[in-house]
């Protein structure tokens, strides 16, 4: 399983950013997707779900300014960010894990810094 995560960058305070995970080595479609970020000295922390049923779940602190969604054709998972804020600053990773598959997986990580 590969996850590659794409898109991060620098931008200002309530600006927007797209973030792309492109997936391989599974059958995309049959796994639950997830992104999850870690600030600098704080612990890795989930930020949204998406389900297969293309249900989802979002991290209080992100529910209405973040969309989690799905596109099971080109096997990528995106998360749009809106209203951004310096909070938000983090390092965003891509995850496949339990239930759907035995172990975790991840991807390298992209970097989103928003700047007040």
């Amino acid at each position: 399983v590969q996850l590659v995560e794409s898109g991060g960058g620098l931008v200002q305070a309530e600006d927007s950013l797209r973030l792309s995970c492109a997936a391989s080595g599974l059958t995309f479609n049959r796994y639950g997707m997830g992104w999850f970020r870690q600030a600098p000295g704080k612990d890795r922390d989930l930020v949204a779900r998406i389900f297969t049923t293309r249900a989802t779940v979002y991290a209080d602190s992100v529910q209405g300014r973040f969309t989690i969604s799905r596109d099971d054709v080109k096997s990528t998972v995106y998360l749009q960010m809106t209203t951004l804020t310096p909070e938000d600053t983090a390092v965003y990773y891509c995850h496949v894990g339990p239930p759907y598959t035995g172990t975790d997986y991840w991807g390298q990580g992209t970097q989103v810094t928003v700047s007040s």
